[in-house]
């Protein structure tokens, strides 16, 4: 029996203007897919990162050209599908990430159970999430903020002022910081910012380099009183063995890794090689986030808080009280889509 295909691009806007130190958005485009085989249906995002290069179109154009070639793999498990894939998309891990997702959460419906308790996670060890606060004037940040009592706050940096805008959020809360510079920093703006930023109680930094400044990390690796955590840095499995040495722990995307099944792989790595893992959102919706949700128990550090930013969504089965985040035992992903489907 082959498998059916689905898919559709939509636009999610955000609560407020999202920007980090390389643009500002209003909306995030997103790629949904839906996979069918044997009277259940599963269910994959793949968001589009403009300074990835990768957008909706190009993972429709490309999927289009060979989409029967997706459709006739004799399914039997998401891991051998995932190398088929990876194969036939290898410029494409967007793409190859909202097939493997939707692959999985088929596997998951297929057996009855949520990815979770098929790979015997316990949700009770789950970290919080954080919150995103986008870069923004000092008092929208702090409206925002004020607006989502939260107990860890992720603030964008990575521009002139930034230390001082954090500090503007300090005076208004007591919650934990984590900042994210997002490869805007200099070594020499690192080095001065990291040791002010300690002082007012962040927790650690994401990205303070170019991601390819292998050696200023290197230097500021030994030099940081914070944590440092790659992610431009850390995109795919290959990148993980890098990071030792120069980051502290690695932030884990499955848009940009490829999916769950390459992910898998990366935590059990970077556990092996000490380094800490973080699990992050690109913004997706409740699809997406529910994907990282299933994967947030095998973690030291959570950032799922997509559907909490997003006005928009397609889907439920997540449910978030003050950074805690429950996940519905519902089959796959634990996701509910409209009875007309994705596509319908």
């Amino acid at each position: 029996m082959p498998l059916a295909l689905g898919y559709r691009k939509i636009e999610s806007a955000f609560h407020y203007p999202f920007t980090i130190s390389k643009g500002t958005k209003t909306h995030q485009p997103a790629l949904l897919v839906e996979l069918s085989f044997r009277g259940k249906t599963g269910y994959g995002e793949a968001p589009a990162i403009a300074y990835y290069n990768i957008p909706v179109e190009q993972m429709i154009a490309d999927l289009e050209t060979k989409k029967i070639f997706v459709e006739k793999f004799a399914y039997t498990d998401p891991e051998r599908y995932w190398h088929y894939l990876h194969h036939l998309f290898p410029k494409n891990s967007f793409l190859v990430c909202a097939l493997d997702m939707a692959s999985w959460d088929l596997y998951g419906k297929l057996r009855g159970k949520p990815l979770h308790q098929l790979w015997e996670l316990k949700t009770e060890t789950m970290p919080v999430t954080d919150y995103t606060i986008g870069i923004d004037t000092a008092e929208k940040m702090i409206q925002k903020m004020k607006e989502k009592p939260w107990p860890v706050y992720k603030i964008k940096v990575g521009v002139p002022g930034d230390v001082e805008l954090v500090k503007s959020l300090r005076a208004h809360t007591d919650a934990l910081f984590r900042v994210d510079a997002n490869a805007g920093w200099t070594y020499e703006e690192a080095l001065e910012k990291i040791p002010q930023l300690k002082e007012i109680g962040v927790e650690l930094v994401e990205q303070p380099l170019a991601k390819d400044n292998w050696e200023g990390m290197k230097r500021l690796y030994n030099e940081s009183p914070l944590p440092l955590f790659a992610d431009e840095s850390c995109v795919s499995e290959q990148d993980v063995a890098k990071c030792e040495g120069h980051f502290h722990g690695i932030n884990i995307k499955l848009t940009k890794c490829s999916g769950i099944t390459p992910a898998l792989r990366m935590i059990r790595q970077a556990k092996e090689l000490g380094l800490k893992v973080m699990i992050g959102s690109m913004n997706e919706t409740t699809i997406g986030s529910a994907a990282i949700g299933q994967l947030a128990p095998m973690v030291d550090f959570l950032d799922m808080d997509g559907p909490l930013l997003l006005k928009d969504d397609v889907a439920s089965g997540l449910h978030y009280e003050y950074g805690k985040v429950f996940l519905s035992e519902m089959p796959g992903l634990g996701v509910e889509i409209g009875k007309n489907g994705l596509v319908g």
